[in-house]
């Protein structure tokens, strides 16, 4: 498993880590806010159009190949800038990992599911976020170090490094799965697994938390600073986000193994719990940052590991691949939506009412998550009779 683990630090490690330096690192190439918007677009545009894709072939061909191909195309889409250090370059290699991230990603997670029993699916996962989120938190911080001693170059030497040596701890360690027979598939009948309460439920409460999370991290700073709250203290508040949301998963997870939580209750408890962060960021000052923070970091870290663990429970092993590139899609449309539904709000009246908003909208989907799940039950129930 821990090269699995490796893997989903790599790519929120890779994610955060050159996006949250290109604006201050990348003068040559960044020249414009337009400029930076498209480079920070790549990556997040690749994964988007990709993810579902290289999750059908992870069920066809199996999930370990399209895990390993996915981690040496990093590297090298990685070592790319370090041997041209061209702002030409700088575009191809971003474009190249986010591709390569859409392979290892879904392939990650599926691998996950399929090599733990039913019965530990909740730990799997919730182990699987925990290093996801030490990535997103150290994505920024340690990438700032690494951008300020040698630039950008560093930074893209330093994922190289790390692209390649997980891709041979992967190689070395990841048992092969074999792919399962498959019955055909039209496109009729994907639609129709994808409409299911069953897949659809888990997957918008992890879009939902991926939108507040992105929402937290852009957000809260700038409240901050309109506060009269200095970068160190905005910072830590972020910090605290991700420190929560790393805590909570692995807990939540071996809840959910034990019996002592569902998913239902779990993924409505995380629904109202980032909804009231987002109702505490609309408070004035330090107490509300910090409140916000910590509340959307527990919410967001419990509907992580319970969302992919009720999916891989729910799918089908033969299509448990593309399941979870359809999945991670979706969270990918929560991760953009959320900042610009925000961003939408507060153009025309204030971020105190964008925060209002996106709660509402996350206190609604606790409805989603009660009728969904309650008639997945109903469905099981008649199949079984």
């Amino acid at each position: 498993m821990w090269p699995l683990y490796a893997a989903g630090f790599t790519t929120a490690f890779g994610a955060h880590g050159i996006a949250a330096n290109l604006g201050g690192a990348g003068k040559d190439a960044v020249t414009s806010l337009l400029v930076l918007g498209g480079l920070l677009a790549l990556y997040d545009g690749a994964e988007v159009l990709l993810k579902p894709v290289f999750g059908t072939l992870a069920d066809r061909v199996g999930a370990r190949p399209v895990l390993l191909g996915g981690l040496v195309a990093f590297a090298v889409a990685s070592a790319l800038y370090v041997l041209a250090d061209s702002p030409g370059w700088l575009w191809t290699a971003r474009l190249g990992q986010g591709a390569a991230a859409s392979a290892f990603s879904p392939a990650a997670s599926t691998l996950v599911s399929r090599l733990n029993p039913a019965a530990k699916q909740g730990r799997a996962f919730g182990g699987y976020g925990f290093y996801k989120a030490i990535g997103y938190t150290l994505g920024p911080l340690l990438g700032g170090v690494l951008v300020w001693a040698g630039g950008l170059r560093l930074l893209f030497t330093v994922l190289t490094v790390l692209g390649a040596a997980v891709g041979v701890w992967a190689l070395a360690a990841v048992p092969v799965v074999p792919p399962l027979p498959r019955a055909r598939q039209t496109v009729l009948d994907l639609a129709r697994r994808l409409a299911d309460p069953a897949f659809l439920v888990p997957t918008a409460a992890l879009a939902g938390a991926t939108a507040a999370l992105s929402v937290g991290v852009g957000f809260l700073p700038v409240s901050g600073r309109a506060a009269g709250l200095g970068t160190v203290a905005t910072g830590a508040a972020v910090s605290v986000l991700a420190a929560c949301a790393a805590v909570v998963q692995p807990r939540t997870g071996r809840a959910l193994d034990a019996g002592r939580l569902t998913a239902r209750t779990g993924l409505t408890a995380g629904l109202l719990l980032t909804a009231a962060g987002l109702a505490c960021a609309m408070l004035p000052g330090l107490t509300g940052v910090l409140l916000a923070a910590a509340l959307i970091g527990v919410g967001t870290g419990l509907i992580t590991p319970l969302g992919f663990a009720t999916l891989a429970s729910s799918t089908p092993k033969e299509c448990l691949g593309q399941t979870m590139g359809a999945a991670e899609l979706g969270r990918e449309l929560g991760d953009a939506g959320g900042p610009l539904l925000v961003a939408g709000v507060a153009a025309s009246t204030t971020l105190t009412h964008g925060y209002a908003t996106l709660a509402v909208v996350l206190a609604c989907g606790t409805v989603l998550v009660g009728w969904g799940l309650r008639a997945g039950v109903r469905a099981e129930d008649a199949g079984a009779a």
